[in-house]
């Protein structure tokens, strides 16, 4: 009979759960009551998108002087007097609010809202958008030696929040429904936000992590900041907000992330403060529009917390019997298939050739499993459902 060891120290079936040694660290940045009130607002003359409203909200001073931020906000089609959930959209590096964004998900029956955190406007081109006259700091500067209350990642989240606050206080929105997610920059600011605003039911960032300092494409710029670059990373990394937030969380990215790899992807999700659930897709492209926004898992995600549909597949910890490996799983629909994804080399994550095998699931016994090829250095398995909506688990190094 064939004896399994299990690599991972979670119990069988349970998501990932949190790390705790972290949990006891003071959060550098702490939400005020402004953030957490709804912000004054106003509309936005000269933007216009079918079926959204366009609206300027009050933000955080930036030294000294007043600020605004942009956002589109929509509402699904709903009956009269009835409560939609809602989510909060947050862009990445050279992005801005995006209507098409809002769009995609009030066609998932959500209110949304998504607003520009680097203070500008949707007017111009993706990296070029029309500065805000009262627009805040400009985007991340791992060199700003400024007053934290006064650095774009203080801003940034306080955009989050507010955004938050103003959507639900609208008349058709559940307060108690509303949820999360972001992509690349957007991403990390998820993982900010997550251990700052506990209203949010859900967070889902795409790409980002925390740990920047430890790996990520900004590290050597972040070291050869010195002073500065260390005291950006202790007051903004989301490694210090992670184990504050306590709602689930669905971290989706690509086995070769440029920004954000695998390793300091791991070490956050074990510092989240709730349950996490892996999607990680095999070389997955890096962006906005399809690639970074579009992830039906997200969707799916959003609508078995907010909306009682049926939860994505949840995978165990991975057991290993020599060459033989397999995880167990739970599955409220169809599973369709599952996945080995594995590389032989060690060097820089962003850069390791990735390759993927079948696994064998056996839904009966609620089991995927493979066969490890020689010379392995790490692997995870994928588990896809009837949709393609992939799940994971966490990726395992084999010395």
């Amino acid at each position: 009979m064939t004896t399994f060891r299990r690599l991972l120290s979670f119990g069988s079936l349970a998501l990932l759960s949190a790390s705790t040694a972290a949990a006891q660290e003071p959060v550098p940045m702490r939400p005020t009551p402004e953030m957490l009130a709804t912000p004054e607002s106003r509309p936005a003359e000269g933007f216009e998108s079918d079926g959204l409203r366009a609206v300027f909200y009050r933000g955080m001073p930036w030294k000294g002087k007043p600020t605004e931020v942009f956002a589109w906000v929509g509402a699904p089609d709903h009956k009269p007097g009835e409560k939609v959930p809602g989510i909060v959209l947050v862009h990445g590096g050279g992005g801005t609010a995006f209507d098409s964004w809002v769009k995609l998900w009030t066609g998932r029956g959500y209110a949304a809202i998504s607003m520009d955190t680097c203070g500008t406007v949707p007017r111009g081109s993706y990296g070029k958008w029309e500065r805000h006259p009262a627009g805040g700091p400009p985007g991340p500067d791992f060199a700003d030696a400024s007053p934290a209350e006064d650095q774009w990642p203080y801003h940034a989240a306080a955009d989050v929040l507010l955004a938050h606050s103003l959507l639900r206080s609208l008349p058709d929105v559940d307060p108690d429904r509303i949820g999360l997610t972001g992509v690349s920059w957007g991403g990390y600011l998820t993982c900010l936000t997550s251990g700052l605003d506990p209203r949010f039911k859900f967070a889902a960032p795409v790409y980002g992590c925390g740990f920047l300092g430890e790996n990520s494409c900004w590290k050597d710029e972040i070291a050869s900041r010195g002073e500065v670059g260390r005291r950006w990373l202790e007051l903004w990394d989301p490694s210090h907000y992670l184990p504050a937030g306590k709602m689930p969380m669905l971290w989706v990215t690509g086995t070769n992330d440029f920004a954000y790899p695998l390793d300091s992807l791991q070490k956050s999700y074990h510092a989240a403060g709730g349950p996490s659930t892996l999607a990680v897709r095999l070389r997955m492209p890096h962006g906005h529009g399809p690639a970074g926004e579009g992830p039906d898992e997200i969707r799916a995600f959003a609508d078995s917390i907010l909306k009682e549909g049926p939860p994505l597949p949840r995978l165990g910890p991975i057991e290993r019997d020599g060459d033989r490996v397999r995880a167990r799983f739970e599955a409220k629909t169809p599973v369709a298939r599952g996945e080995l994804l594995y590389t032989k080399d060690a060097g820089k994550w962003a850069d390791r050739p990735w390759e993927s095998a079948e696994a064998t699931v056996d839904a009966a016994a609620g089991t995927v499993a493979a066969s490890l090829p020689e010379g392995v250095r790490v692997f995870f398995l994928n588990l896809y459902d009837d949709g393609g909506r992939v799940v994971s688990t966490e990726h395992v190094e084999i010395p």
